[in-house]
């Protein structure tokens, strides 16, 4: 014990003496001792520097890091500069994340320190990079800063190297149909054009307007004829669309022949089904989508993802949402290459994956049916299997021909300039962005509101006037009134929605909104899914459901029994998309059950691996009871079957089991009324699933005249393979005789909805 007592006494001596020792050559400092007035401040971090630059580094942060950077290193480049060279080692390695870990650091005199750090680069194309590396750092002003040079973002760059990237990108996947028919392909395509003056004769001019319809499935000669006949003596360009090469080929020695047709043979992403304007439309063009080139204001997104710049890119549906499995994931070779650009050694390298085909739960023939049977019109038609969700048909009218966005397309510029010209907005997908008020349609959910507030029983009678008198300040007109019709007068609650008696649904909502219950309506709304997103995978809008928030929000006034009113009706602000509607109505039908809408079947490669299978999804169940929802049912049965419903005449000698409901819906003074018609059919057939069908038709007209004719035909379409009746306005299918309906003798009845 006494022995190590010394030895430390020794040592203290030592250290006093090296402490106060100024004889050495190399020292020039003038020890003192501390002033025990001052409280020392701990040295900063190596540490914290490097894992704030480092953290900086994972968030595309140049500016917090050039920040940190010594003023020698910034003296040497500008911030500009520093973004840029780090963006272009990201671009060129395609580096979309970085992960960082600090194995190190060691102060290496008061001044200068080294933390050591490794680093994985997981590029879109070739992996990860996994590098360690060292960063050297500087004491500047108190604090560590670092001592920046370009091998700080990656080891080997010294001496001007640099990286280069090969990429082998495989070919993009399919879209197909449900039956594995395609809906995008890569394909051979020919684009077809008629220069006028070239026609031959009168009987060659009919053989090839005879064979272009065929080709090109229009339903008369006169429809192709009406495109060039301004410039028939003129050489003017006259656009036709485009055919798959091997349909062409069918008929190319008939059309040599005849002279007036020309074309050009192109390979592409084809899409089936294009017609004879750009806004007549492929199959199912909104959700499907198209390719083309990179947006100028998101190529940096893109280039970061891996691509170089000059691919066609998904727009739009499923082309835009499901792009990276369409696309596969490309492979490459990432080279360092030196300040001359010869390769010096490869970095890393991987083979290209095999991209995933989506199938769609799309019928192909269906869809060009529903297409069909709105062409003329602006409007929506959405097809749901009843009991899963599944979407086999969904239709914005205009449409568009995809084909026009691939520059290689001999059309392309023609048809583009017209497509964005026009007024409609072609390229809107009105059944699922497209927002609307609902008329009377909403009145399924006013007759639910009002039977589950146990106020109303399906017998409840009412006395349905002309007018309606009982909301103080304003006086509402039924329908019946501008048709000349009597007065429904004394009917149930049944009854009323079958015969669409506005009188009796704005007498629910002030009777609720008197009794207290004054968000009866929205908060049945919202149980019924409007007001929200439906969950499908391409693009849609939310809509919105008046309530007393967003009443204040919008218009800065209160929540009052004016609104209620209205709101029983379907009007007032309430926002509704087709697809909505679909949704709520598919509940009704099958019980109760909300389910999600899914337009994709799977998602699968070449060689069988499954991404992603369908599954019906459960996304809520109506706020009704079984009892409730059979009542309503029952009245939307009745609105087919009953001789003194809305829309009984439009199905007579009609054998399929329908339910349904007319809507005529109110959006502007200076315009006709939205026209609506919703239901599904209830066959319980093994073979064929029954279906809920939304049709939406703009500024139209009332929804029992030209919705529900359109509901009919996609029904027979889908139950008996094509449309077996015509329209009244036709002369043969997709032939019209006249541009207005023209009803018989006895007047078919329907509703106007005005808003109190």
């Amino acid at each position: 014990m006494k022995q190590r007592t010394i030895l430390i006494l020794l040592s203290l001596l030592v250290c006093s003496c090296s402490l106060f020792d100024t004889s050495s050559p190399d020292s020039d400092i003038t020890p003192s001792l501390p002033d025990p007035g001052v409280t020392s401040i701990p040295a900063p971090d190596p540490d914290t520097t490097a894992r704030g630059f480092l953290d900086a580094w994972k968030r595309n942060d140049y500016s917090t890091m050039y920040a940190m950077l010594t003023g020698l290193a910034q003296d040497g480049l500008s911030l500009e500069e520093f973004a840029e060279r780090y963006e272009e080692i990201h671009r060129t390695a395609a580096v979309t994340e970085i992960d960082t870990e600090i194995i190190s650091s060691l102060v290496m005199s008061p001044g200068q320190a080294e933390v050591r750090f490794r680093i994985v680069l997981h590029s879109a194309v070739v992996g990860d990079i996994s590098r360690e590396n060292r960063m050297d750092l500087r004491r500047e002003d108190g604090d560590w800063q670092v001592a920046w040079t370009e091998a700080l973002i990656f080891p080997e760059l010294t001496g001007g190297n640099g990286l280069r990237m090969y990429q082998y990108t495989p070919t993009r996947a399919n879209i197909y149909d449900r039956n594995g028919l395609a809906l995008a392909a890569q394909n051979d395509a020919a684009a077809l054009w008629i220069v006028p003056n070239q026609i031959g004769d009168e009987d060659a001019e009919e053989a090839m307007l005879s064979t272009l319809r065929r080709l090109l499935d229009v339903p008369t000669n006169d429809e192709i004829r009406f495109l060039y006949e301004p410039f028939r003596d003129t050489d003017f360009y006259t656009a036709l669309g485009e055919v798959a090469l091997e349909d062409f080929q069918l008929v190319q020695g008939t059309i040599t022949s005849l002279g007036g047709v020309q074309w050009e043979r192109y390979s592409t992403r084809f899409y089936p089904g294009g017609g004879l304007t750009p806004y007549s439309g492929g199959l199912a063009p909104h959700a499907v989508g198209y390719v083309s080139w990179i947006p100028r204001e998101v190529l940096e997104d893109y280039l970061i993802l891996g691509y170089q710049g000059d691919e066609y890119v998904g727009h739009m549906g499923l082309e835009f949402a499901y792009e990276p499995e369409l696309r596969g994931r490309p492979g490459g070779t990432l080279y360092l290459i030196d300040s001359n650009g010869t390769e010096i050694e490869v970095l890393a390298s991987h083979d290209s994956e095999p991209p995933y085909a989506v199938y769609t739960t799309l019928d192909r023939e269906l869809q060009r049916y529903a297409q069909q049977a709105i062409e003329n019109f602006n409007g929506a038609v959405v097809v749901l299997e009843r009991d899963t969700g599944a979407v086999l048909a969904i239709a914005s009218s205009p449409g568009f021909d995809s084909n026009l966005f691939d520059t290689n397309n001999r059309n392309s510029s023609y048809g583009l300039s017209r497509l964005f010209e026009d007024p409609n907005q072609a390229l809107l997908n009105r059944a699922s962005l497209g927002i609307y008020p609902l008329g009377s349609i909403f009145k399924i959910i006013t007759m639910a509101a009002a039977l589950e507030s146990e106020y109303y029983e399906p017998e409840t009678i009412y006395n349905c006037g002309h007018y309606f008198t009982e909301l103080p300040g304003w006086e509402g007109h039924d329908w019946r009134l501008e048709k000349e019709l009597p007065a429904a007068g004394e009917i149930t609650l049944t009854q009323g929605l079958e015969k669409s008696c506005n009188p009796y649904f704005w007498h629910i909502g002030l009777d609720l909104y008197n009794k207290g219950l004054e968000t009866a309506l929205p908060d049945m709304a919202r149980g019924f899914g409007l007001g929200q997103l439906t969950g499908i995978e391409i693009d849609e809008d939310a809509g919105l459901v008046p309530e007393p928030e967003n009443k204040v929000e919008l218009f800065n006034e209160e929540w009052a029994a004016s609104d209620a009113v209205q709101l029983a009706i379907g009007q007032s602000f309430l926002q509704v998309t087709p697809l909505q509607v679909a949704r709520f109505v598919a509940a009704v039908g099958n019980g109760g059950t909300l389910y999600r809408p899914q337009i994709v079947q799977s998602v699968e490669n070449a060689v069988g691996e499954i991404l992603h299978e369908f599954q019906p999804e459960v996304q809520g169940q109506l706020p009704v009871s079984s009892e409730n929802l059979e009542a309503i049912h029952q009245a939307m049965v009745n609105v087919i079957r009953d001789p003194y419903a809305t829309a009984y005449k439009r199905f007579i000698n009609f054998s399929i089991n329908v339910a349904g409901k007319t809507g005529t819906a109110t959006s502007s003074e200076y315009n006709d009324p939205h026209a609506w018609f919703a239901g599904y059919t209830f066959e319980e057939r093994e073979d064929l699933p029954d279906i809920a069908i939304v049709v939406l038709i703009e500024y139209q007209g009332e929804g029992s005249d030209w919705a529900a004719p359109v509901f009919r035909r996609i029904v027979e379409a889908y139950f008996k393979g094509r449309p077996q009746s015509l329209y009244p306005w036709e002369s043969r299918i997709r032939v019209p005789k006249t541009p207005t309906p023209t009803p018989g003798p006895e007047e078919l009845e329907s509703e106007e909805t005005p808003s109190p």
